[in-house]
């Protein structure tokens, strides 16, 4: 071979070399890329579904277990709008020993006083709110001034069978709608069980009380602004911030008659005794029992020769205690008839706040205030 063709041939095969590299580059690179773009697309991650979130349920809500429901202005407690737009009674009852062993119905009282009547013996004026309530109570009454006072203070027709001439005289004055046995009214409210011994068996209930008052045309709905603010009440059971500590009560009113309350700390209620009894509704044989004790001391005198007592209450103004929960504290009270006023407050001035339940009021004379005792001697 001549060397000119040698040189083509070398020069081919160079070229060859030249192309087949610049090939092998061209592929490298293209498949470089392919592989690249697989190993990103393996890599990048997959979008992730966005889901829609659970909606939050709703939660019913928790009835409220004082619908159509209001408060009592004689207890705190919610009561029914019907019961509510009733006017209160007062009734006078019987607590000699006989009767205080037959009496029916106290036990379903909202807000019950006790006060000494004549020679020792104590009278208890019941109010209550609710026609319905009381199917037979007493043994009823008669009369005295004082009472008829305390009936005035909570708007209430006040029941009687019989009354002083002091009474008959502080009704007019006051204006006081009343239902008397002795009067023509009488035997549409009243009724007598011979069973009993008399003049301890009259006995009422809050129809034959309503069906009278009707009668009388009285107002039987109740009017909340005629209606004394006594005191404020809780939302709900409250222990007092401060206080002597209170588990017996002891309020002797005469060397006849002396009542105590024993603090059961179970149903967190003073339960009254009496006579050295269980004070009890013989309706149900239950022992009456109140969540708030009032011992309002109040100046009283014999006022004529039948020892008729006379409590010094028209502008007036006095000391007491108040007592819930196994405490007691001291309290202030204020009194002006003509402008229908009657407010217990406490020791700073302002209105006392007790709590929802019912309440039981001392009227108990100064005099004999060093005669109380907290301290259970038995």
């Amino acid at each position: 071979m001549n060397q000119s063709k040698k040189k083509v041939i070398a020069v081919i095969s160079g070229a060859s070399v030249v192309v087949l590299a610049a090939v092998c580059l061209i592929c490298f690179l293209v498949l470089g890329d392919k592989k690249d773009e697989k190993t990103q697309l393996s890599q990048t991650p997959a979008p992730v579904e966005t889901l829609e979130p659970e909606p939050t349920p709703t939660p019913e809500p928790t009835p409220d277990p004082h619908a159509g429901k209001v408060k009592s202005v004689l207890t705190g407690k919610y009561i029914s709008k019907k019961v509510a737009k009733q006017r209160p009674f007062a009734v006078i009852i019987n607590n000699i020993e006989y009767a205080n062993q037959h009496q029916q119905g106290t036990s379903q009282i909202d807000v019950l006083y006790e006060a000494l009547a004549e020679g020792g013996i104590t009278r208890m004026l019941g109010v209550y709110q609710g026609t319905d309530k009381i199917k037979r109570l007493g043994s009823v009454r008669s009369a005295r001034h004082y009472f008829v006072s305390f009936a005035s203070e909570w708007d209430a027709i006040f029941c009687h069978f019989g009354q002083t001439s002091y009474a008959i005289s502080k009704i007019e004055e006051l204006g006081v709608n009343n239902l008397s046995g002795l009067s023509a009214i009488g035997g549409v409210v009243y009724k007598r069980d011979y069973s009993l011994k008399p003049p301890h068996n009259v006995f009422t209930s809050g129809e034959k009380m309503l069906k009278g008052a009707k009668q009388l045309k009285y107002r039987t709905k109740f009017k909340e602004e005629k209606m004394a603010k006594h005191f404020d009440f809780y939302e709900e059971d409250t222990e007092l911030d401060t206080g002597n500590g209170t588990n017996y009560i002891n309020l002797p009113f005469s060397a006849y008659s002396t009542c105590y309350l024993k603090y059961d700390k179970k149903t967190k209620e003073y339960k009254k005794f009496e006579y050295r009894k269980k004070h009890l509704d013989h309706k149900n044989n239950k022992q009456l029992s109140f969540k708030n004790v009032i011992i309002q001391l109040v100046k009283e005198k014999n006022i004529d020769r039948n020892g008729y007592q006379h409590l010094f209450l028209h502008k007036r103004k006095g000391e007491g205690y108040y007592i819930t929960n196994g405490k007691r504290m001291k309290i202030k009270w204020r009194k002006n008839e003509e402008e229908g006023t009657m407010c217990y407050y406490d020791m700073d001035g302002n209105v006392l706040t007790i709590n929802p339940g019912k309440t039981y009021i001392a009227a108990y004379p100064t005099s004999r205030k060093k005669l109380i005792s907290f301290k259970n001697k038995e």
